[in-house]
């Protein structure tokens, strides 16, 4: 039996406690002094004999209560202490002021190859292989910056946070070590927190239905992917959803414009980099994308600038998952999908030097064809009138539409930035104009503009034929995709009797 002895305290109470117990010949294997109390761990006391002792304990100058409790506090905290470690999927150990490791978590048992018992009371040099390093902590108090260490050739951030008692002497360390692909889980879920799967791709046309069919059954497909497209059309959005959609939905995934960086760069930021590798590096070394991915996702947008070198060095990698690290002499190995994209013709690359065939051959296997925005004029209004919602809440505007003669433009425009152009257009109409209606001028698009049959400006004898021009182009555009005069009206937002009239009036049926 546990009891929890309550006094008020003075000097010589706890003697007199223990030394009743001890009268009665009691065996105490625990005694937690904490004033006021004093716990006691009694295995032979049972209720009759803490009847009795309470009893005799009360007589106790000081004492005032004497009750049973269930657990005495320090085991409870180290059982809590224990189940909190075990928890932890990252290693996680403590060392004294010597270096000596004190406590450690299963994961730092089994990240160590070795037994518990030869583990513990060991020095962190042992098990880093870096005999520098107690030099390092003890300089640095026992805060050392992240740094890179090895343990059974598994590479390891070490991250520390120095141990002070009440006086404010330091007595060792808490260690955590960071495996790449953990940081990397963390990093994704930062940077992705928002992103959605095939759902967040806007759009109802035949053609945008047909795409998201054809990635969803991709998706499952553990190959890589390559997606081709036009500037602007959502080819990085496609990807994210592919990732979602993916039996690794759950792991990493990271992204790299190759368009974006140097070579150099853009191979530190892909493969990592050695310690020492360049100068400006850090200390330990960095973990690249692929490590920090291991298990998950690697998007490489605008693949066709990559540089022949790393072309290279990304074709080994597909071939057997293995690379090297800038500076580096350890093979590594991960297990990453790769999904690329860009807006050039490869073939063509290939066929002019610049890309290689055989890298074209992996990358590759599966592939999608996003349709440019002026393909999809089913999707034009429904993207705008989305972006014109959110402008609004970004703005802080009132809700606004769009006039008849706007969306009108809209749906006669080619839209050669796509979807990237089309959000650009709305929001800066939102910004600029005063109005809760963006007209045809507002949306800053007569440049841009291009009628199926482009008049010249000599040819154009008043405002009101070049209108009735474009909108007699427009409705025979559209009208092969609507062909009746009320799904015609409804994809225009307008009524079934103004575009029956218009229609007679420009003799289309």
């Amino acid at each position: 039996m546990r009891i929890d002895v309550f006094f008020a305290d003075r000097v010589g109470i706890a003697q007199e406690v223990l030394a009743e117990l001890a009268r009665r010949s009691l065996n105490v294997t625990a005694v937690e002094v904490d004033p006021p109390h004093i716990f006691i761990e009694a295995p032979a006391l049972d209720q009759g004999g803490l009847d009795a002792l309470r009893a005799q304990l009360m007589q106790v100058d000081g004492v005032l209560t004497v009750e049973p409790v269930g657990m005495l506090p320090g085991a409870q905290r180290r059982l809590y202490l224990d189940a909190l470690l075990a928890s932890q999927p990252d290693p996680i150990f403590a060392i004294d002021e010597a270096g000596t490791i004190v406590v450690a978590n299963s994961a730092t048992v089994a990240a160590s190859g070795l037994s518990e018992s030869n583990l513990i009371g060991s020095s962190i040099q042992n098990l880093t292989g870096k005999p520098e390093l107690l030099r390092q902590l003890i300089d640095s108090g026992y805060h050392l910056p992240v740094c890179e260490v090895t343990i059974q050739r598994e590479p390891y951030l070490l991250e520390t946070i120095p141990l002070h008692e009440i006086g404010g002497r330091v007595a060792g360390a808490v260690m955590t070590l960071h495996t790449p692909s953990r940081i990397g889980e963390r990093m994704s879920a930062l940077q992705n927190y928002d992103a959605g799967g095939f759902d967040t791709i806007l759009g109802s046309s035949p053609e945008i239905v047909q795409l998201k069919q054809r990635a969803a059954r991709m998706a499952m497909v553990d190959a890589p992917l390559l997606i081709t497209g036009e500037t602007g059309t959502g080819k990085e959005l496609l990807a994210h959803a592919c990732h979602a959609g993916s039996n690794r939905r759950g792991q990493p995934f990271f992204a790299l414009n190759c368009a974006a960086l140097p070579e150099n760069l853009a191979e530190s930021e892909l493969f990592g980099y050695a310690a020492g590798a360049f100068t400006g590096a850090l200390r330990g070394g960095k973990p690249g994308l692929l490590e920090l991915a291991d298990g998950g996702t690697v998007f490489l947008d605008e693949i066709g600038e990559m540089s022949p070198y790393l072309q290279a060095k990304l074709l080994r990698f597909l071939n057997d998952g293995s690379f090297r690290r800038v500076g580096g002499d350890r093979e590594l190995k991960v297990n990453v999908r790769i999904i690329s994209a860009t807006h050039r013709a490869l073939e063509d690359m290939v066929s002019s030097g610049h890309f290689r065939q055989d890298l074209l051959f992996r990358l590759n296997v599966l592939n999608l064809q996003v349709p440019p925005l002026r393909e999809r004029p089913g999707d034009i209004l429904p993207l705008a009138q989305f972006f014109l919602s959110r402008a609004c809440t970004q703005a802080s505007r009132a809700p606004m539409r769009l006039s008849p003669a706007a969306s009108a433009a809209m749906l006669g425009n080619p839209w050669v930035g796509n979807i990237r152009q089309l959000q650009n257009v709305i929001f800066r109409a939102v910004t600029m104009t005063e109005r809760n209606i963006i007209h045809v001028e507002d949306l800053e698009l007569a440049q841009e503009a291009t009628p199926t049959h482009p008049a010249e400006a000599g040819d154009i004898v008043s405002l009101d034929q070049a209108v009735a021009d474009f909108e007699r182009n427009l409705l025979q555009r559209l009208y092969r995709e609507y062909p009746s005069s009320r799904r015609l009206a409804k994809r225009l937002g307008t009524s079934h009797t103004a575009i029956a009239n218009r229609l007679r009036r420009y003799g289309i049926a």
